[in-house]
């Protein structure tokens, strides 16, 4: 099997449905409460977003790129206090959101 991240996932549609398995994940495990307390009540545009990321991240087009400009993640997330329990929250829903789509 070769190819790009992007290509093994399924391209567009595959990077898209893990983004938004990620955020799924965020509703669905208790454990990841406080990361998801760090986010708006309607996810859709953060899964947008993160799929936008992903989607150059993993060897498409740099959608998020091309449409925001420069790609800075240490600053959306400063106002939010991220220690280890957040880490393994986060983990554990990125764990979860790959088993959904078998990647």
């Amino acid at each position: 099997m070769s190819g790009t991240p992007y290509e093994l996932i399924g391209k567009e549609s595959g990077v898209k449905a893990l983004a938004h398995a990620f955020y799924e994940a965020m509703d669905e495990l208790e454990e990841a409460e406080s990361v998801r307390n760090m986010h708006a009540a309607n996810l859709d545009l953060i899964k947008q977003k993160l799929f936008e990321y992903l989607n150059g991240w993993l060897g498409g087009p740099h959608l998020y790129k091309d449409k925001y400009g420069t790609i800075c993640l240490t600053e959306p997330h400063q106002p939010y206090p991220i220690g280890e329990d957040q880490r393994d929250q986060w983990v554990a829903c990125w764990t979860l959101a790959l088993d959904k789509v078998d990647a």
